[in-house]
This record gives structure tokens, C-alpha cells and sequence, in this order.
């Protein structure tokens, strides 16, 4: 059972990996039993989710080198830290930290003969010969390494890093689909003891999280790795997420924070736009009860307020949560985020400004992004109020090429959609964008949120429609005309789909897919644009109609900005139309 990683995968990485031999007997833990742990761990998840983020780690840090749990917690507040602020000291203290836990946890897996390690195979007699913490040491080694290898990648952007996070990746997922035979093959025989039912939710929260994450990919993505044998389902995948989440485990609340991520911000981003937020506030409500000030409850509650369409109640909310702890900063750049697309929402510019010059001055995350949403936004600006801000636009775009980074060896999508854009304003005589702040907001999927009220949307309306007005007008056209017409009549489209003026939607549509020939540069407008089609004929229960442009923008088109990200919002489209994935090549 514990043959699958148990070294055997990690041969190929050195000295990297050098783990100590496992014991033939593990000793018996004088001090630290797993009961211990296992309470020890919870005190720290209720101080972690107290704003008490240091408390925590010195609760931790002690038994993390003695105790599998310990370490376990402790690297993954450390990995948490170093995914918030990005600096690559807090990425290597991760990485350290998280091989440092790797090699406790090795230390109690069962010791397998390389025969046992050779057929890798869960058999009913290596089940009944594992001890609880055996069971355990197997659940916490899947989890470092999966945290372990998602840092890989952000940690360099060399092939052979690429590899070896991939290699963790599938060695975690083997190890959880074993834990997940040997939690079905012990149901009737192991006794239902408390460390019984936390390892249950760790099986579920690596079931359910893995088969989630791997059933949004597209359809290419997931042959290729079908091949090395990974496979998702997300019905499975969402139903050990929630039966996890409903549980009394130490990963409740993980199992808990997975499917709110899901809801709140995956679904929209990578999918169509349909959240559960009945799920979503019903997950996060005992928590809210419980951690009334928690900064990281408070975060979700707020953006469950955005999704709902209740802008003005979210801001109160994430100035809650700001004021609610200054330990962590990071989560008020989460906030600060959030906040500026409330007010993008609203078309307050000049509060938008403020938390987009916030950002690009404090958080590492994407310099590039930052700069440039700040540039957008001061681009919507009225001249007096953009001269008292004592900003330079032209300036500001020409800075955001430079501050573009690479991620496991390659660009970031929005990052290079930015830095496309603001090439406009690289030459002497700079050609200034059309309402980029809108234009980003489409990026991010925001008018399936801002969709929500109608006032908004419709004063939206109004701003594009008078762009599209002066854009008409200019008799001095640049090369870029077409392109900025059929962006407006995209963004229109959307604003008519959400106000139900779904005739006029289409129309805007259909010039954008009429006028291909025409665009330049934005030659991703009309795979997007088909895609919207596809959504709208979708909407008005057309379903033929709806897959015939949907699968046009999947199969015609490539090498356009962001073309990843279309293809995960087609894959979950087509899967909401309920298309077998034998008819989409």
C-alpha cells in the first residue's frame, strides 16, 4: 500500500529528495500520540482562523519535526503564506519547510519490499496489516506533496521543475486513490474511532479535490493526462468535497474552502458563471457563527455579496476584513481587489483608482496586471479629476511589458493580454485604447456579476454606447478601428443579453463574427463572440444552435489571447449542454 512514492517515484530527483529510511517498528511516541496531533492541530486551525496566524505556527512548530500532523500544519500555513505574497524567500522557506515535512511523514508509511513496491497493488491482507498511523502517514505525504509540487512551479521556470512537480502531482494522486480503496475496503472492519473518521477526510478532500480540478479541463488537456493516468469526475469529486465539508475532520474546513473557491471564483472565471451560491452560503454560514471576525470567513462572505449583486454590503464587508487583523497584508490585497471591481462595477473610477494604485504599490502578484488595470481605470477618468491624480497614462502602459513574469516557463495569460494591449502606446504617437477598464472586466467574466443589476447594467450601456458614438465620428481613423468597434459591440452585447433584450444581443453579436476579415489585432473577439452566441442560443433553450457555435469557437480558431482560458469556459458550457466528449474532437 504504501509502496507508491515510498521513494520510488522521488528516485529520479538526486539529492533532492534524500528521505530517512523508515523504522521496521515505528516507535511509540512518548509525548505525541496521533490523538494528541490530531487535537494539538485542531487548537491551531481555530487560532488560524481567528486572525491568530503566528499563534498558530508557534503551536506547530515544536512537534513539526516529530510529528506527522504537526508538520503538516506547519508547512502549509508556511506554503499559504508564500502563495499570498509571492516572494521568492517565502517560496523557498515553503519548499524547505514542505520537504522537511515530506521526510516526518515518510518516517511512519509503512516500509514496503521493493516486491510489494513492484506491484503496487492495495490487496485486502496489506490493509489489515496497516496501523492508523500508517493510514495517516500515507493521507499527510499525499498532501505535502501536492503542496510541495504546486510551489515547484511557481519556484522556477525551468522544464526540468515542470517535470518534477508533474511527477509529485501523479504520485499524490496515486496515493489517494489507494487511501480511497483501503477507506472502502476497511468500512465494515476497522473501528470508528475519531483518527478513523479524520483519515476519511483527508481521502475525500484529495478524492474530491482532484477530481474536481481535473474535470474542468478541457477535453485535450485531460486525453494527455488520461494517458498517465489521471482521470476526473466532477460529480464525484463535488459529492467528497461536500461530504468532507459536512464531517467533524480536521479537512471540514479545507473540504469546505475548496468548494467555496469552486463557487465563488473558479466557476466564473474558468466556467459559464453559474455559481451555487445557495451552497456557498450554506458552507460558509457555521463558520461565519463560529469565527464571527475571522478575516478569511469575512473575505468569502464579501465576495458571496459581489456575486449576488449586493456591491455596496461587500465593501462594508471587506472593510471588516481588513480591519480585522494586520498580520497577513496579503489578505488585504485579496481585498483590495475585490474592492476595485466593486467600484469598476459601479463606475466609480476614482475609488477603483485608489485600490488599483494600492495594489500596484504593495502586492507582488502580478506587477503587470496592477499597472495596467490602474491605466485602465485612469483612462475612464473625466480630465480634471485625471489631472488631480498626477498620473501619467501613456507612461503607465509603457511600464507594463516590463513587469510581465513567467510561471513554470510560461507567460501569464492576462499578463500577455495586458502587455498586447498596451503596446498601443509604445510608439512616439500612442493610439489610446477604448474603455480597456470594461474591456478587462470582460477578461474576468465581471458582466455575468455586474449582469446581476440591472441600474448598473444599464448605465454601463450607456457608457459604451457613447464610445461607440465618438468612435463613429472620428474622422482621423487609426489602424485599430475595427477592432475597437467590434470590442464595443462584444461588451453591448453582453449589457443587452443581461437586460434581456436578447434580439439586440444577438445582433451585436453578429456584426462582431460578420466583421473577422476587418480585425487586426483582437482576433480574439470573434471566438469569444461565438462562444457568447452560443451562450445566449443556450439561454432561449436552442440547444443545437447554442453547441454549433460553441464548438466553431472551440474547433476553428487558435493562437488567439487567452485562448486557454476560452477552452476551459467551453469545455464547462458544453458539459452544462450535456455533450458526450466522443462528439467534440
Amino acid at each position: 500500500m504504501a509502496s507508491v512514492g515510498n521513494g520510488t517515484e522521488e528516485s529520479g530527483g538526486g539529492e533532492e529528495e534524500n528521505f530517512e529510511d523508515a523504522f521496521e517498528n515505528i516507535p511509540v511516541a512518548s509525548k505525541m500520540d496521533l490523538k494528541c496531533a490530531l487535537e494539538e492541530c485542531s487548537m491551531a486551525l481555530n487560532l488560524f482562523l481567528n486572525n491568530k496566524f503566528s499563534e498558530a505556527l508557534e503551536l506547530l512548530r515544536p512537534w513539526s519535526k516529530d510529528s506527522m500532523y504537526h508538520a503538516l500544519g506547519y508547512s502549509t500555513i508556511l506554503v499559504m503564506q508564500a502563495a499570498m505574497t509571492f516572494e521568492q524567500q517565502d517560496i523557498q522557506m515553503g519548499i524547505s519547510t514542505m520537504k522537511e515535512a515530506l521526510q516526518t511523514c515518510q518516517r511512519f508509511r509503512k516500509r514496503s519490499t521493493v516486491v510489494e513496491s513492484l506491484s503496487n497493488l492495495v490487496s485486502k491482507q496489506s490493509v489489515d496489516q496497516l496501523s492508523e498511523e500508517e493510514m495517516h502517514a500515507e493521507i499527510c505525504y499525499a498532501e505535502c506533496l501536492l503542496q510541495k509540487a504546486a510551489l515547484t512551479f511557481v519556484q522556477d521556470e525551468n522544464m526540468i521543475n515542470f517535470i518534477k512537480g508533474g511527477l509529485k502531482i501523479r504520485t499524490s494522486y496515486q496515493i489517494y486513490k489507494e487511501c480511497h480503496q483501503v477507506l472502502q475496503m476497511t468500512q465494515g472492519s476497522k473501528s470508528k474511532n475519531e483518527t478513523y473518521h479524520q483519515f476519511e477526510g483527508g481521502v475525500n478532500l484529495g478524492i474530491g479535490a482532484f477530481n474536481l480540478m481535473l474535470s474542468l479541463l478541457p477535453g485535450r488537456i485531460l486525453r494527455l493526462l488520461e494517458f498517465i493516468g489521471f482521470s476526473g469526475n466532477r460529480e464525484l469529486g463535488l459529492c467528497q468535497l461536500r461530504e468532507g465539508a459536512s464531517g467533524s475532520s480536521l479537512r471540514a474546513i479545507l473540504c469546505t474552502f475548496t468548494l467555496l473557491v469552486y463557487h465563488t471564483y473558479v466557476s466564473l472565471i474558468l466556467g459559464t458563471g453559474e455559481a451555487s451560491l445557495q451552497e456557498a452560503d450554506r458552507l460558509l454560514e457555521p463558520y461565519l457563527q463560529k469565527f464571527p471576525n475571522g478575516s478569511i470567513i469575512l473575505f468569502y462572505a464579501a465576495r458571496i455579496d459581489i456575486l449576488k449583486g449586493n456591491f455596496e454590503k461587500a465593501q462594508l464587508r471587506f472593510q471588516e476584513c481588513i480591519a480585522a487583523q494586520q498580520e497577513w497584508k496579503q489578505i488585504h490585497h485579496l481585498c483590495y481587489w475585490e474592492l476595485m471591481w466593486c467600484y469598476t462595477f459601479q463606475q466609480n473610477w476614482l475609488q477603483a483608482y485608489r485600490y488599483a494604485d494600492l495594489l500596484s504599490k504593495e502586492s507582488r502578484w502580478s506587477k503587470a496586471i496592477y499597472v495596467f488595470q490602474k491605466a485602465a481605470i485612469l483612462c475612464m477618468l473625466p480630465e480634471d479629476d485625471l489631472k488631480r491624480t498626477g498620473e501619467d497614462i501613456v507612461s503607465l502602459f509603457r511600464q507594463v511589458d516590463g513587469l510581465k513574469q513567467r510561471i513554470a516557463g510560461k507567460s501569464i495569460p492576462t499578463e500577455k493580454f495586458a502587455v498586447r494591449k498596451a503596446r498601443r502606446y509604445a510608439s512616439s504617437q500612442p493610439v489610446k485604447l477604448i474603455l480597456p477598464a470594461l474591456e478587462m472586466m470582460y477578461v474576468w467574466n465581471g458582466f455575468a456579476i455586474v449582469g446581476q443589476r440591472a441600474d448598473l447594467t444599464e448605465n454601463l450601456l450607456v457608457t459604451i454606447e457613447k464610445e461607440e458614438t465618438a468612435l463613429q465620428n472620428e474622422t482621423n481613423r487609426s489602424e485599430y478601428y475595427m477592432d475597437d468597434v467590434c470590442m464595443l459591440q462584444l461588451l453591448k452585447g453582453l449589457c443587452l443579453k443581461h437586460l434581456g433584450r436578447l434580439m439586440q444581443a444577438e445582433l451585436c453579436f453578429s456584426k462582431v463574427i460578420q466583421s473577422e476579415k476587418q480585425i487586426k489585432y483582437d482576433t480574439y473577439l470573434v471566438p469569444f463572440t461565438l462562444y457568447e452566441l452560443g451562450l445566449l442560443y443556450k439561454k432561449q433553450d436552442e440547444r443545437e444552435k447554442a453547441i454549433r457555435y460553441i464548438e466553431t469557437a472551440k474547433n476553428n480558431y487558435k493562437e488567439y489571447s487567452m485562448e486557454s482560458r476560452l477552452h476551459f469556459r467551453i469545455h464547462a458550457a458544453l458539459d452544462s449542454l450535456k455533450v458526450s466528449p466522443a462528439s467534440t474532437p
